[in-house]
């Protein structure tokens, strides 16, 4: 009866790790060891103010879930004590916040990732990590699609204005015909 209870909760957290993963537009897999309480509860707090869910999982547990996801070759990461970083809303967040935290603690170990479906390294972790928020980049396209439009409303504006004078130079000419 105990069994059956144990083995239904590890079945939830397999379905729930699982859910995580395929749910999430990026992923971050670290070893932990080495941080204190104060650094970890840091790391923490930054993935919680940024909307990224952290959290240690058994490596059982995860090599279960990963493989139900489809993504078997990611066990091979799973080695020591790992914790796990998902990001929901933007791929990027998940390994930004990753990445800056280890600049300053070393100790923190980025092992691998995955984006839009894609298991990643660690450089390309770090490459990720450098890039603008979603909002800037958001914002750069805009600005960028922008220009050509200002740049065409501004030919235009030129090419009416002159049409303008010219309608006016044939009136006042029509004008003093009649005169």
């Amino acid at each position: 009866m105990l069994r059956d209870k144990v083995l239904e909760e590890k079945k939830q957290i397999v379905e729930e790790i699982k859910e995580k993963v395929e749910k999430a537009q990026g992923v971050v897999l670290v070893d932990y060891r080495g941080l204190n309480v104060e650094e970890l509860t840091q790391l923490r707090r930054n993935y919680k103010e940024a909307g990224v869910d952290y959290k240690v999982y058994k490596n059982t547990m995860m090599r279960f879930a990963f493989k139900d996801a489809g993504f078997e070759e990611f066990n091979q990461y799973l080695i020591g004590p790992n914790a796990i970083a998902f990001g929901f809303d933007d791929p990027v967040q998940a390994a930004k916040i990753t990445e800056e935290f280890a600049k300053k603690h070393d100790k923190l170990e980025i092992k691998a990732g995955i984006v839009d479906g894609k298991i990643i390294g660690i450089d390309e972790i770090k490459s990720l990590a450098n890039l603008p928020s979603k909002e800037v980049l958001i914002a750069q396209t805009l600005a960028g699609l922008n220009g050509p439009i200002a740049g065409f409303a501004n030919v235009l504006q030129g090419t009416i204005r002159n049409l303008v004078y010219v309608l006016n130079a044939v009136r006042e000419k029509q004008e003093g015909v009649e005169a």
